[in-house]
């Protein structure tokens, strides 16, 4: 049952830490998104 448990808890904060990265990588992608458009509106 113990490591049941404990299983469960590593499933969790793998999924967290997955959660996480993804919501990184969506923030670089839409600040590299800004960055191109800025330069668009320039020329």
């Amino acid at each position: 049952m113990k490591s049941l448990i404990g299983l469960m808890m590593v499933a969790s904060l793998l999924t967290l830490a997955g959660c996480n990265t993804v919501k990184g990588v969506g923030q670089d992608l839409q600040k590299a998104g800004s960055a191109i458009e800025g330069a668009a509106k320039k020329n």
